[in-house]
C-alpha cells in the first residue's frame, strides 16, 4: 500500500460509514479504533491500513476524527507517538465531533505550534447520512486547507458549509442540534395533546407532514422510529442532554436567554435521572409522561 490519504479515527455509527465513504470514492485509507470489533471489517481490506493517529500523520494523512469529543482527541495528540509529535509538515485535521467551541479553538492554537492544520467539521445527518455519504459538514478553520481539501468532504458530504474562523462549525452544530432537539420534544408533546384531544398520533404526524408544522423530526424520526414501535433511532438520551447543555453554555456565555433551550435541558435531565442515559432518545416519546410526573 502507498501513502496514506486519509486517515478515519473513530469506526463507530457515523465514522465506519464515513470510512466506507472514502474508501468507495477511491482514497487509500487507514483507519483507527480503540476496539478490536469496530475495525474488524477493514481488516484486510485493499486500500485500507490499521494503523494509530500518530502513524497517520506521519504518513502525511488527512486526518478526521469522528470520536465523542474533544478529550477523546487530545489523548492522540498527546505523547511521544501522538500526532504532534510525529506529524508531516502541514498535516490537515477535521474535527468531526459535537464539541464547545472554545476547546475547539484550544486544540486548534495548540495544533498549529506543531504546523497541524485544525479545522472543526461538524457533521448533521446522522448514521443514515454518514453511510449513504450525505451528510452535511459545518467548517470552521483555515479556509484555504479547507479549500485543498474539498475533494475529501466531497466524498463524505453532499451538504459543506465554510462558516468561518476556528470554533464556527462546531458553534452551528450546537445551535442546530439545540433546533433539533427542542422540536423533537415540541412534537412529543404536540403527540400527547392529540391523543388526549382523540386524535391519533399517525394522523397528527400526516396532517404535520403536509403543512407548516412539518420538521425533520415528523418527516423522519417519527415515522421511522416512533409510529414504527421501533425505537431505533441510534443516538442515546446522553447524547441530547451533553449537545444541549453545551448549547445552553454557549448561549449563557455570550449573555443570551435560551430559555426553549434549558426547558428542553431540564426535561433530558430529569429523563436521565429515570436511568435513561443510554436508552435511545425515541423512547422520549413512549416514556414522556413518566419523565414528566417527576419534574
Amino acid at each position: 500500500m502507498t501513502e496514506v490519504e486519509a486517515g478515519v479515527i473513530g469506526l463507530g455509527n457515523m465514522g465506519s460509514g464515513v470510512a466506507k465513504n472514502l474508501l468507495e470514492a477511491g482514497y487509500k485509507i487507514a483507519v483507527w479504533d480503540v476496539l478490536d470489533d469496530a475495525l474488524a471489517p477493514f481488516r484486510d481490506r485493499e486500500s485500507v491500513a490499521v494503523m494509530p493517529p500518530g502513524e497517520m500523520a506521519a504518513d502525511g494523512a488527512t486526518l478526521f476524527y469522528v470520536v465523542p469529543a474533544t478529550p477523546e482527541i487530545e489523548q492522540t495528540l498527546n505523547g511521544d507517538d501522538g500526532v504532534l509529535a510525529k506529524t508531516a509538515p502541514g498535516t490537515v485535521v477535521f474535527d468531526l465531533t459535537t464539541s464547545f467551541p472554545d476547546d475547539t479553538r484550544r486544540v486548534a492554537a495548540r495544533a498549529a505550534e506543531a504546523d497541524v492544520v485544525y479545522l472543526d467539521a461538524a457533521m448533521s445527518g446522522g448514521a443514515t447520512g454518514a453511510e449513504a455519504g450525505t451528510l452535511t459538514l459545518m467548517i470552521g478553520g483555515d479556509r484555504r486547507a479547507f479549500e485543498r481539501s474539498r475533494p475529501l468532504l466531497d466524498a463524505i458530504a453532499k451538504n459543506v458549509f465554510y462558516l468561518g474562523g476556528s470554533g464556527a462549525g462546531h458553534a452551528m452544530k450546537l445551535i442546530h442540534n439545540m433546533v433539533v432537539h427542542t422540536i423533537f420534544l415540541t412534537n412529543c408533546e404536540a403527540g400527547r395533546i392529540a391523543e388526549a384531544a382523540g386524535i391519533s398520533l399517525a394522523d397528527m404526524i400526516d396532517v404535520f407532514n403536509c403543512s407548516n408544522a412539518r420538521s425533520y423530526s415528523s418527516e423522519f424520526r417519527f415515522p421511522k422510529h416512533i409510529l414504527s414501535e421501533t425505537w431505533d433511532a441510534r443516538s442515546r438520551v446522553y447524547n441530547l442532554n451533553k449537545d444541549l447543555g453545551m448549547a445552553v453554555r454557549l448561549a449563557d456565555s455570550m449573555g443570551i436567554d435560551a430559555r426553549y433551550a434549558k426547558e428542553t435541558l431540564d426535561f433530558l435531565g430529569h429523563a436521565i435521572d429515570r436511568d435513561m442515559a443510554e436508552e435511545d432518545y425515541s423512547l422520549l416519546y413512549r416514556d414522556f409522561d413518566a419523565i414528566r410526573a417527576i419534574q
